[in-house]
């Protein structure tokens, strides 16, 4: 037997192996994010949101999202992925968001009985990396309190309600 065709088979193989392991994968890195999207931002505590409408799964929508600042009225990044019923994602929507709408995070039955809606928002700099999967994916996570008004009306109120009682029963 001719050792050439061994020779081809092997040299076959290999090639075959180092194109496989050159294959890249379809999810995001942090090196990637850093890579496509600068950190300079337009306004003071402006950041950026992956954005896409209905797109095929993660990789299409954070591969094809602009590079845009959020709206300064927003504070959010929103992300609402529709899985069907063996987890593979359906449709994949995120964006930009504000308060009023992150408030209904969570997983639900669709409409399509056969079709799961995962909702999840997070504050940061394109925070919306990753896909909501389950109820434990599926949150309102926030960096800083939602709303300090909020906490100084509570505490104001609690204190005028001591002083007067203190005064009612004082006097």
């Amino acid at each position: 037997m001719e050792t050439w065709p061994v020779v081809a088979v092997f040299l076959m193989l290999s090639l075959i192996a180092d194109w496989a392991g050159s294959v890249q994968s379809r999810d995001f890195t942090v090196q990637d994010i850093i890579y496509l999207y600068p950190s300079t931002t337009p306004y003071p505590g402006g950041f950026k949101c992956f954005t896409c409408e209905k797109a095929a799964d993660n990789y299409d929508c954070n591969r094809w999202a602009p590079d845009i600042y959020c709206p300064s009225e927003t504070k959010y990044c929103y992300t609402q992925h529709i899985m069907n019923s063996t987890g593979e994602s359906v449709l994949v929507t995120k964006r930009c968001a504000s308060l009023e709408q992150c408030l209904n995070t969570g997983c639900r039955d669709s409409v399509n009985m056969d079709q799961k809606v995962c909702t999840s928002c997070c504050e940061g700099n394109i925070c919306n990396l990753p896909l909501p999967r389950n109820e434990t994916d599926a949150i309102f996570a926030t960096t800083s309190p939602l709303s300090n008004s909020d906490r100084s009306a509570v505490h104001s109120a609690t204190v005028f309600a001591c002083l007067f009682l203190l005064w009612l029963y004082g006097t």
